[in-house]
């Protein structure tokens, strides 16, 4: 449930910035998004590798 967690808060994190993105144009706020989701595809591999270990090992 670990990984669970770091995935709520990076999505949390990026919260604002993906508001200054969209509704006001800031292009630096949309780097960061840009940023923080090529994080949270890492860490969804990172899961997905994990799940399949579990599941393997079972």
């Amino acid at each position: 449930m670990d990984q669970y967690q770091k995935l709520l808060d990076l999505l949390e994190a990026t919260k604002d910035d993906f508001a200054k993105f969209y509704e006001n144009g800031n292009n630096a706020a949309g780097t960061r998004v840009r940023g923080a989701m090529q994080s949270l595809k890492a860490l969804a591999q990172e899961i997905r590798l994990d799940i399949q270990n579990i599941k393997n090992s079972k």
